[in-house]
């Protein structure tokens, strides 16, 4: 089995991701891109991708004016040969892998009455399919090192929402939870260690055009704690699991939801 190699209490305070090669996707904006400049500023070399043209690129060179080390580049991740040359070229950039976050997504939204068939294969191959992709393509890597996976999941792929027409997109996120378990119990023999992130409703670029009502109902009757979930509110659960402070954690979901798993607001 490899050995993690961990630091003290000491050596990680303040810079709790110093000389860690990671990758993650979606780093155009939100959640990805607030990861990407926290890893940063916690001493990571971070390289990121985005479907969006131009996305990964700006958000990497404003941290690399700053003095980090990142880089961005514009990917499909739906593109299997594409997603695998960025991992093997970001790879090599980076003389090897310490961490993968896949934080990437993209849902089609629609009742479920009314939902398509190529609406639903969307969500499978944009949600989960890529988080195969990606990591298949990273885990050769990691099984020479081990390394920490951290995959994003939601809050829909254990809670049904009556307003939003998430069908697929709940499907997806449910296997992604069952996707991490594997890769956890399959990859702990290589020092590999697998966990989720599970966000609630997270105002963010991708949230920020949706209709008042939907606002409303998750601050008001769904959330309980008081304001809304930042993207760096998740990007700090994904520091943690990327340090070496959770050598000791696999397997698991983590769960960034203002309170909703477990209770109601009065």
């Amino acid at each position: 089995m490899t050995e993690i190699k961990t630091r003290s209490l000491d050596e990680t305070i303040g810079r709790r991701l110093e000389g860690k090669r990671i990758l993650i996707t979606g780093t155009g904006g939100g959640q990805g891109a607030a990861a990407q400049q926290l890893f940063c500023q916690h001493g990571a070399h971070v390289i990121g991708c985005d479907a969006t043209p131009g996305a990964a690129g700006a958000t990497a060179a404003e941290l690399s004016e700053q003095g980090f080390h990142a880089e961005g580049h514009e990917v499909d991740l739906a593109d299997p040969q594409a997603a695998k040359t960025w991992v093997e070229t970001s790879i090599e950039t980076l003389g090897g892998i310490d961490v993968l976050y896949n934080n990437a997504s993209a849902p089609a939204i629609a009742p479920f009455h009314e939902m398509t068939l190529e609406q639903w294969r969307f969500t499978m191959v944009n949600e989960l399919e890529i988080i195969f992709t990606v990591t298949s393509a990273t885990w050769p890597y990691l099984m020479k090192t081990g390394g920490s996976v951290i995959n994003a999941s939601s809050g829909n792929a254990s809670m049904g929402v009556a307003p939003m027409g998430f069908a697929a997109h709940a499907a997806a996120k449910a296997g992604v939870l069952g996707l991490t378990r594997q890769l956890a119990a399959e990859g702990a023999e290589y020092g590999i260690r697998a966990n989720a992130v599970t966000p609630g409703f997270v105002e963010s670029p991708g949230t920020r055009g949706m209709p008042q009502e939907i606002k409303d109902y998750f601050s008001q009757r769904i959330n309980l704690l008081p304001g809304a979930i930042q993207p760096v509110d998740i990007a700090y659960c994904a520091l943690f699991l990327a340090s070496d402070e959770s050598r000791m954690v696999s397997g698991s979901e983590y769960i960034v939801d203002s309170g909703t798993n477990g209770a109601r607001p009065a």
